[in-house]
């Protein structure tokens, strides 16, 4: 059976092949058509039959081209987000505005001054576009910025830690996306984990108890993706800025979200600000730049300047620094924080956190009425949208969903056949509904998802 499979001069020798080669390598099309070939090899040892191979070979010329077609495709691509999850992590996390796109395109099309400094003539550094922004609206001495928090966290640790031990609550031992974990991070920066108190309450004497001539820093972590609640209690920043003043020691927060409004304002619960934070004295925070921020992915550090002057030349800080799409974006949505009146009206993530029941349900309704259209079973209920991104993670937003149903696709089929459309929606299921819910919608998501729902019932 092995004498059936063609010969590479043959295949690259067919009209169609031909044909493809006017606009591909042929390195590549030789490459593609021996995972072919090799993948015959493969079926032939497994016992396929002789008829099952010829059928194969018959549509070799065609898969080769197939391929091609797959190959070129895509791979990062936008959908609708109709989960209702404001942050979500697998989506891409907090969107960024229009405006601060377009702020972009000439950096990225030509040259900047990202480390000229175009006053004196002479090599700049890139934290310079930024630095006096971010410390302007948080308040703080000094700022720099790395690729995103965790390694904001092992820089810090890496720089005033390392060899020593970092004292932390054992309640605030968090694990993040994708199973990273604060511990494993203090572990790669080098230092000694100390850990004190209990999972739901540690006192001000725990830390007091645990410092010793080898302790390097006291940590403290804001548990931003979960709460402990009932019996508990935790230590607060300003006292332990003093056991830390009185020690000689840096004290450092991961702040997480690295939110910069009050959300209570807006009807949510409260969530420690960055600038609550520099208030405390804090000398080293740490926090995210595309959650709660509403930003670029980032780790934004900041704090006194004699901490942060000593991690900006930390060997470590050229491995992890940003590139200029992320210092320009930075930059315009700090500007917003900075001179906006309302910067929620003009941070996507805030927007859609903050977005009114009433202008959900308007949306709601123009997806149930097309969809019944086309006739589906749709049904508009009150239901409860996530923050998303490990934030604020007992906020229940109140929102209203569209529940979907049919006759002939169960509600499997639905999710399956919507994510594998050119323009994917991503929804999630409950029970026997598909359920979409509008509070994540952009521009004409909602004339996208009844178009890809006609797409699904007609193929």
């Amino acid at each position: 059976m092995y004498s059936k499979i063609p010969k590479m001069d043959e295949i690259l020798g067919r009209d169609k092949i031909k044909i493809l080669s006017d606009s591909v390598d042929i390195e590549a099309i030789k490459d593609l058509a021996n995972d072919i070939l090799n993948g015959f090899r493969n079926d032939i040892r497994n016992g396929i039959t002789e008829d099952e191979l010829d059928r194969k070979i018959e549509r070799l010329d065609d898969d080769i081209i197939e391929s091609f077609s797959s190959l070129k495709e895509d791979r990062l691509r936008p959908l609708v987000n109709a989960t209702g999850t404001v942050i979500h992590t697998n989506l891409g996390r907090s969107l960024i505005s229009k405006d601060m796109v377009s702020s972009i395109e000439n950096i990225l099309l030509g040259y900047s001054n990202l480390e000229f400094d175009l006053e004196k003539g002479v090599r700049g550094l890139r934290y310079s576009h930024i630095e006096s922004l971010i410390t302007k609206v948080t308040g703080a001495e000094a700022a720099m910025v790395v690729n995103n928090n965790a390694s904001a966290v092992l820089l810090v640790l890496s720089e005033f830690a390392k060899g020593k031990e970092a004292i932390i609550s054992r309640g605030e031992l968090i694990e993040i996306g994708g199973s990273f974990r604060i511990p494993d991070v203090m572990e790669a920066s080098g230092c000694e984990l100390r850990e004190v108190g209990t999972t739901n309450k540690t006192h001000l004497f725990d830390y007091e108890r645990a410092i010793n001539e080898n302790t390097g820093v006291i940590l403290k972590v804001h548990t931003s993706n979960y709460r402990v609640v009932g019996f508990t209690e935790d230590v607060k920043a300003f006292e332990l800025k003093k056991l830390a003043n009185d020690n000689e020691l840096p004290l450092i927060e991961d702040l997480g979200s690295g939110v910069l409004v009050n959300l209570e304002e807006y009807g949510l619960m409260h969530e420690p600000t960055v600038q609550e934070s520099v208030e405390s004295g804090i000398d080293i925070i740490t926090f995210s730049g595309d959650k709660l921020l509403g930003g670029p992915q980032a780790g934004i550090i900041i704090g006194k300047k004699k901490y942060i002057d000593r991690l900006k030349r930390n060997q470590l800080t050229r491995a992890l620094r940003v590139d200029k799409m992320t210092i320009k974006l930075l930059e315009e949505i700090f500007k917003v924080y900075l001179y906006e009146k309302d910067p929620v009206k003009k941070i996507p993530t805030l927007n859609m956190i903050t977005k009114s029941k009433e202008n959900i349900l308007e949306d709601s309704k123009k997806v149930s009425k097309g969809l019944k259209k086309l006739g589906y079973e749709a049904e508009v209920v009150e239901d409860y949208s996530e923050v998303g991104g490990g934030s604020l993670p007992t906020e229940k937003l109140p929102t209203y969903v569209v529940k979907v149903s049919d006759d002939e696709l169960s509600e499997g089929e639905i999710d399956y056949r919507l994510r594998h459309l050119k323009y994917p929606v991503v929804g999630r299921i409950h029970k026997e509904y598909f359920i979409i819910d509008p509070r994540t919608f952009i521009d004409d998501d909602v004339k996208r998802v009844i178009s890809a729902f006609k797409e699904i019932k007609e193929s």
